[in-house]
Parts: C-alpha cells; sequence; structure tokens
C-alpha cells in the first residue's frame, strides 16, 4: 500500500485512464533523452524529467530544475514538483490533466505512445515569485497490457513571451501521427475570450517546427513540401495571427493556446 504522504492531486484524473497507472512499483528505463526532446520545443530556459507513472517518482533530472526554481536537491517524487505550482493553478492543471486523459481515451490507447500533451502553469521561481511556465509531456512507456508507465515531462519558462495563461490543453501527434486537439478550460480571469484564428492541420505542423527553430528549408524537408509551399505556409499563419515576424508569433501563440 503506498503511503498517503506522496498522494497528490493528479492522480485521481490518472486513475479515471484505463491505460493509466497499475500500482505496481517498477524502475523504468530511462527513455532516449534527445529524442523525446526532439519532439519539444523550448523558447527559454528550460529542463525535463522522467516520470514514473507507476508511483509518482522523479528521475533522470535536467539540472535547471535546481537553478530555475532556486531548490537545493532534486526532486524525488512529483508531489515535490507540484508544491512549486501557484496555488491558485493546481485545479486548473488537475482539468488539464482530465482533458488529457479523455482525449487520449477517445484517440485510441493503441496510440498513446505517440501524442503529446501540452499546457501552462505558474511556478515558483528562485527569485521566489510565480512565473507562467509551458508543460510538454510525451509519454515513452507501456507493458505488456498497454498500462502506462512512464513519460517524460518538460518544463519552459515562457514569462519572457507572455504572462497570461490562455487556458488550453493541447494534445498533438508526434512520429507517424499528426492529431491536433485543442480544448478549452474556463478561467476565472476576463481574458477568457474566444481563440481568435483557426490555423489549418497543415499551418499547425508548421507552426510547430518554427517553434522548434527550424528553418524553412529544414522544414520543407521535413513535412516532403517545397520551400514555396512552406513560406506560403509561414506568410498565411503571419497573416491569420496579423504577426509581424517569428517573434510575435510566438508570443500571440502561447497566449492564444495553440502551441
Amino acid at each position: 500500500m503506498k503511503s498517503k504522504d506522496n498522494d497528490h492531486p493528479l492522480m485521481q484524473a490518472w486513475n479515471t485512464y484505463s491505460g493509466g497507472r497499475n500500482e505496481i512499483n517498477r524502475t523504468s528505463s530511462v527513455p532516449p533523452i534527445e529524442r523525446i526532446t526532439g519532439e519539444m520545443f523550448a523558447i527559454g530556459e528550460f529542463y525535463y524529467y522522467v516520470l514514473n507513472l507507476t508511483d509518482s517518482t522523479v528521475s533522470n533530472h535536467h539540472p535547471n530544475i535546481l537553478k530555475l526554481h532556486g531548490i537545493p536537491h532534486y526532486p524525488q517524487h512529483l508531489k515535490e514538483i507540484i508544491e512549486l505550482t501557484h496555488p491558485d493553478d493546481i485545479p486548473f492543471v488537475v482539468q488539464a490533466e482530465q482533458k488529457v486523459v479523455e482525449k487520449m481515451m477517445e484517440i485510441g490507447r493503441e496510440h498513446q505512445l505517440f501524442l503529446k500533451s501540452s499546457y501552462c502553469f505558474r511556478m515558483k521561481t528562485a527569485a521566489g515569485n510565480y512565473e507562467l511556465f509551458h508543460h510538454q509531456a510525451v509519454l515513452t512507456l507501456e507493458d505488456e497490457n498497454r498500462n502506462l508507465i512512464q513519460s517524460v515531462n518538460i518544463h519552459t519558462n515562457i514569462h519572457h513571451i507572455t504572462p497570461e495563461n490562455p487556458g488550453t490543453v493541447l494534445v498533438s501527434g508526434i512520429g507517424p501521427r499528426n492529431d491536433f486537439h485543442q480544448m478549452r478550460i474556463h478561467l476565472p480571469s476576463p481574458d477568457n475570450r474566444p481563440l481568435p484564428v483557426q490555423l489549418t492541420r497543415r499551418e499547425n505542423e508548421v507552426l510547430s517546427l518554427i517553434a522548434k527553430g527550424y528553418t524553412g528549408s529544414e522544414i520543407a524537408g521535413m513535412l516532403v513540401l517545397s520551400e514555396h509551399t512552406v513560406r506560403t505556409h509561414r506568410k498565411n499563419i503571419l497573416s491569420k495571427t496579423r504577426s509581424r515576424n517569428s517573434r510575435e508569433l510566438l508570443k500571440k501563440a502561447f497566449e492564444w493556446g495553440i502551441l
């Protein structure tokens, strides 16, 4: 029986997932971090850690976690990371995880290792204040019954880009899948306004690769498109979002919850 001392608010959401945590503590192998983080993007200072979903233990931390949060030692349990979250944002995080669970069940457990979830919330920094972080999670290991065992989570400080939580949750495909699902959570904020733009699936793919820092020619090669087509997509994205350049585009994309 697990100690109640290590219970955390996300367990309730995770326990509703039919492909979720089992109760046997298992030692997970370390996933190929470089490959996993290649599926993500970090527009600012970031860190990652490996989360064992069977017991919520945390390992293989990027050293930036100590610097960004001003903590003296690496967290050993997810509860310690949740304790760095702004108390007012914890209900949002719980709802966000529930949305992720529901969408993954809808898509199907057989695809769960090719899905990435992301959303934003405030975390305490080394300066003692709370700043907005962008959370991304990729599931990396399942057992023979497709029960989830492990994920890699990456947190990026995006407060320099925007301090506003868009209140959106994304579930997107990686590798062979091109899913893009955007879900809205109502926040107690006057900025909880309707999303101002709708991008096509291909435009979302291009935007994601722009956020990862790829050039137009690199994006063309990855999506098997001509460079002219990529330039056209970028021009259309800038026009739809009324952005003058990539920096302004990324700021709006985070504020509107399309990244």
